[in-house]
């Protein structure tokens, strides 16, 4: 059965090619949609941007037809502007005036349109709840349809013969149609650069960890870790996939998905300081993580750019100062991170300056990646010249933009799609290593 999807403001405001997205049903914006557009279109963040380029593509369709009537869409179905006289029952409050006129339209198209089953997208909870209860069907706006509880984790683990285990420790590889019957559910596909925990069916402390090459048909063996990289071991198997991911320069794309305390942040730090400054693959680490709202002027905060950065970029300072080791006396020394900023070795940059660069031979590492949306994600990695690795880490329950959740935000947007592609890789982290009272507040708060 055809349906009738009616937009609110805020799909249009999240995704601008929202209109793109419903195959062949038709597409309908109240006009109260189009003056809420209005008031966002000469605003500078990424909200302005998308208002203007829902504004230009409705306007693309007018020019091709009746909007009132509809006009046929590229995918099928058409893309309609309505509107209504029709008011709400009067048990729903007043205070909410263009909302109520939105549902408003929602509800009279539903009544006039009954062979079409009537769907209203909105990102608002409440507005969801409220159109419910007026009677029309709501529904979330999610693309991808990705759900948080089952993103790809980027390693997966097997109950293999010890003899399997021995063979893998001996040649130092192993073929993946040996281990493939193992998995509990073969219909899901082993990914390129995807991480496997090998473990004894008998001797539980038997293992060993490989990284997958589905071109090659094999999994390597990880070595281990003993003298870690810039005095960083992995505490665990998680941190050592996540290292080695971060220590690989043909992998130009690297995902870290996890809770606060899990050493996204330091690891990835510490994999850049030693690739930058050790192995000198890269000219030198860059490091930015988002001020929120992305594109918000910086100039509330007294001082100069790298004054006003101080308040948001502490937390890579502290990663950093961890990696110096410096001791008390060294910091009253004067001693700090400013060594390596002064040295070219690291450069602090906000995200707001990055749109129309080209970063080449950088580790480009940019921390809360969460709070970002699909497409400020996608200005920032198609500004990665040669030789630049990106470095995206993040916590998708700690999300501070009002305009994403857990399932739609930049992050795990780029975990969807670069899933599989032999230049990206992704480890999600879920054991704590901060400290046993940071584990303990993250899974009990």
């Amino acid at each position: 059965m055809l349906k009738n999807f009616i937009l609110d403001t805020n799909v249009l405001l999240h995704d601008a090619a929202a209109v793109f997205g419903f195959e062949d049903n038709n597409v309908i914006i109240p006009i109260y949609v189009i003056e809420e557009l209005d008031q966002f279109k000469k605003d500078l963040s990424e909200l302005g941007r998308n208002a203007r380029q829902v504004s230009r593509t409705i306007d693309g369709f007018r020019e091709q037809g009746n909007l009132v009537e509809g006009v046929p869409m590229p995918q099928g179905g058409m893309l309609r502007v309505g509107f209504t006289e029709k008011q709400l029952p009067f048990k729903f409050s007043n205070s909410h005036v263009t909302d109520n006129q939105i549902l408003a339209t929602a509800l009279d198209i539903q009544e006039r349109e009954p062979d079409r089953k009537c769907v209203f997208i909105t990102k608002d909870v409440n507005l969801r709840i409220r159109a419910e209860a007026a009677g029309v069907h709501a529904e979330d706006y999610d693309r991808e349809q990705i759900s948080i509880s089952e993103l790809y984790a980027g390693h997966f683990e097997l109950l293999v013969p010890e003899e399997l285990i021995d063979g893998l420790w001996e040649k130092s590889e192993i073929a993946l149609d040996v281990i493939a019957p193992f998995r509990p559910n073969v219909d899901v596909p082993i990914y390129e650069n995807e991480y496997v925990l090998l473990r004894g069916e008998k001797t539980n402390n038997h293992t060993a960890l490989a990284r997958v090459d589905v071109a090659q048909n094999k999994a390597t063996l990880l070595p281990r870790m003993r003298e870690g990289i810039w005095g960083i071991r992995p505490r665990n198997k998680e941190q050592q996939f996540a290292l080695d991911a971060l220590s690989r320069d043909d992998v130009r794309l690297v995902t870290l998905v996890g809770k606060a305390g899990t050493g996204k942040t330091l690891l990835a730090i510490a994999a850049g300081l030693a690739r930058t400054t050790d192995a000198q693959a890269y000219h030198k680490m860059l490091v930015s993580r988002p001020i929120f709202p992305l594109g918000r002027d910086i100039g509330y905060l007294p001082g100069d750019v790298e004054q006003k950065l101080n308040p948001w970029m502490q937390p890579i300072y502290d990663n950093v100062e961890f990696l110096l080791n410096l001791s008390r006396q060294d910091k009253r020394e004067g001693r700090s991170h400013k060594e390596l900023l002064d040295m070219g070795i690291v450069q602090i940059e906000p995200l707001t300056y990055i749109r129309g660069r080209s970063i080449a031979n950088q580790y480009l590492i940019v921390d809360e990646a969460q709070n970002l949306t699909p497409h400020e994600v996608k200005t920032i990695i198609t500004r990665a010249g040669d030789g630049t690795k990106v470095v995206l880490t993040g916590d998708p329950y700690q999300i501070d933009n009002p305009y994403v959740d857990a399932v739609n935000n930049g992050l795990t947007y780029v975990v969807n799609r670069f899933r599989g592609e032999r230049i990206a890789s992704h480890v999600t982290l879920t054991k704590g290593e901060r400290s046993q009272l940071a584990e303990l507040a993250a899974n009990l708060l």
